[in-house]
């Protein structure tokens, strides 16, 4: 397998770190919880019993308490009266704003106290990255303020790009790595989907309520390879449109918060299409699936990975990494592939350079894609 393209220095994802909300909830009591809104028997109920039920999650965290007793100053669930609230997008941006600024920063902070070999004066770029609410002064300023930076710190913001937007960051940052050297690149990808819940019998809603979660991950790129055996080489990335699907994955913002569609046809348009973009990627690097050690794909959903998985003729074991963040987790949005990711990371290292291919998917119906070494 061909290690770089182009002759450029290799970049390095030198560490990933994630951060959750305190508050988690089992799935059992999440669906529970939603089974308040539709009468019992009802189709809307019976669906909301199945998806929970099948949906390959344990556990999701949020930012919102309001589903437990005791909760103050609910915003989307009066647990007293069992009633769902209906706030508008401005009530919940508002608590996105008090939320997110602290948890982007406090992500950060932590991401550059575990990377090896990194100190605060060395980041020269910060990314921030985020689909689920909008401030200004925005993440990336703060995360400069706050950890005290310097002040001509390079800083970009990437919005409402959805759950593969980690991808678009990432290609930024080892852009910036190759064309300066000395370029250390904080990257960091935050989103509170629980916000916007938003309860109805159709199915979107159905599935949307039973899937997403709160979470933040980060990562730092350079040039530099200070931990060997947990660095990932960023060899190729990749970004290309399955045909004929832009109805059916979108996200747009409405008057109660920013209504997802999530078409049930997702995970068939992936299944058909995801063979053609993964061999393709790996034919420019002259590789094959054979060589692939580790899978990590965005566990959009159960029925997302089966289906990528079938597409690809992958082996159960093969996405193991991806199982677990869904069941741990949930879908954080832009937020999981590095949950993913670190997983990976986290796993015994064999000694020898280790092949990845990453996925996520995203409104359009965008699929991204990279290949990275373990090294």
């Amino acid at each position: 397998m061909r290690s770089l393209k182009g002759g450029h220095m290799p970049v390095f994802l030198n560490h990933i770190t994630t951060t959750v909300p305190q508050t988690a909830y089992t799935q059992d009591e999440a669906g529970k919880t939603m089974l308040h809104k539709f009468e019992e028997g009802s189709r809307a109920a019976r669906l909301t019993r199945r998806i929970y039920a099948h949906s390959g999650i344990e556990t999701r965290h949020s930012v919102l308490p309001d589903f437990r007793e005791g909760a103050d100053a609910p915003l989307l669930f009066d647990f007293d009266t069992k009633k769902f609230l209906s706030p508008s997008t401005g009530e919940r941006n508002d608590l996105y704003s008090k939320e997110a600024r602290v948890m982007f920063s406090a992500t950060a902070e932590r991401l550059v106290g575990e990377c090896p070999g990194i100190e605060k004066s060395d980041i020269t770029h910060v990314i921030t990255v985020s689909c689920t609410g909008f401030f200004a002064p925005g993440p990336d300023f703060y995360i400069v303020k706050d950890l005290g930076l310097n002040p001509s710190t390079k800083r970009f913001h990437i919005g409402f790009m959805g759950c593969y937007a980690a991808f678009p960051a990432l290609k930024m940052a080892k852009a910036f790595c190759e064309a300066e050297p000395e370029a250390v690149v904080l990257v960091v990808c935050l989103e509170l989907c629980s916000l916007h819940l938003e309860p109805s019998e159709e199915i979107d809603d159905i599935l949307a309520t039973s899937v997403f979660g709160d979470g933040a991950s980060g990562a730092i790129v350079s040039s530099r390879n200070e931990a060997p055996g947990t660095s990932f080489r960023m060899d190729s990335l990749n970004s290309t449109i399955a045909p004929d699907s832009e109805g059916d994955m979108a996200w747009t913002i409405g008057d109660h918060g920013f209504d997802m569609i999530l078409s049930t046809y997702v995970p068939r348009i992936l299944e058909a299409n995801v063979a053609e973009i993964v061999d393709g990627l790996l034919s420019e690097n002259d590789a094959q699936r054979a060589d692939i050690e580790h899978w990590a794909i965005h566990p959009g959903g159960r029925a997302i990975l089966d289906k990528v998985e079938q597409g690809l003729e992958l082996g159960a074991e093969d996405l193991t990494a991806s199982r677990a963040v869904l069941r741990d987790y949930g879908n954080m949005s832009s937020a999981t592939i590095l949950f993913v990711l670190d997983h990976i990371r986290r796993s015994p290292a064999s000694g020898r350079p280790e092949p990845i291919l990453a996925m996520a998917f995203g409104p359009g119906l965008t699929v991204e894609s990279a290949l990275l070494t373990r090294v």
